[in-house]
């Protein structure tokens, strides 16, 4: 067996080569290093938009509405981080307005477990983000919120349309029970 000396040439392009695929494994392995984890960066996974406002939480908030200068019904949940019961107001187009009740440290549901929250318009098209001001009454603390209007098309929406008068408030969903249900519903005299 005969072994050959490598001259300058041959073991500079061996050592070139070697660079670049080390140099190529460590950019694959690197990879997570370099780039953002997208499990570390929070953001609305839903059709609805998420905000904070002093120790209130809005989450997965969205307005159904028929049209723009149609009643509006705003879902969602309203979580209350403080130690007091707040009652937090949204206040939207051409003064339209409704107030959700939300206990300490608990939550509000705005679905169909709830009383309504309605707004007298909705403020825009469906398919666009309207300007909700949003105010808490435990710290006073306002922010303006941009919510999207959706309308009916979708069948997860379209038993959310509004439909009747506005009530302009919410109520935790805890406090409903069935004796006020069955107290509110009108009987039949024979």
């Amino acid at each position: 067996m005969r072994f050959t000396a490598m001259n300058r040439g041959q073991s500079g392009k061996m050592a070139m080569a070697a660079a670049a695929l080390s140099a190529g494994l460590l950019a694959l392995t690197g990879c997570g290093y370099i780039n953002a984890q997208q499990t570390s960066h929070q953001y609305a996974a839903s059709d609805g938009t998420r905000a904070e406002v002093g120790p209130v939480q809005l989450r997965n908030m969205l307005i159904v509405s028929a049209g723009e200068n149609q009643p509006g019904r705003v879902i969602g949940a309203v979580y209350n981080s403080s130690s007091k019961d707040v009652k937090v107001t949204l206040k939207g187009a051409e003064g339209a307005q409704t107030e959700v009740s939300v206990k300490q440290n608990a939550y509000t549901l705005l679905n169909e477990s709830a009383d309504e929250a309605i707004l007298s318009t909705s403020g825009g098209k469906p398919g666009s983000l309207v300007d909700i001001q949003v105010t808490e009454d435990g710290t006073n603390v306002n922010k303006t919120v941009k919510i999207p209007v959706v309308d009916g098309t979708l069948k997860e929406y379209a038993a959310y349309l509004p439909g009747g008068t506005p009530s302009g408030s919410a109520t935790p969903s805890e406090t409903a029970t069935p004796s006020d249900t069955a107290s509110a519903t009108p009987t039949a005299s024979h």
